[in-house]
């Protein structure tokens, strides 16, 4: 069990890749869920703060 942590005297590239491709990973799951969240938020305070469209007839 040691050794494959160890990998083969490579295990500081091994378990930096695999660190740096989960952080990736989640970061393309996270960011577009804040900037979603961010967006709904602004079109909430946009509509609220306009006045109602009426019929101009």
């Amino acid at each position: 069990m040691n050794e494959f942590f160890h990998m083969g005297g490579y295990a500081f590239y091994v378990w930096t890749s695999y660190g740096l491709a989960l952080i990736i990973l989640l970061w393309n799951v996270i960011l577009p869920r804040q900037r979603q969240k961010q967006l709904l938020a602004r079109l909430k305070r946009k509509f609220r703060q306009s006045p109602p469209q009426g019929n101009n007839q």
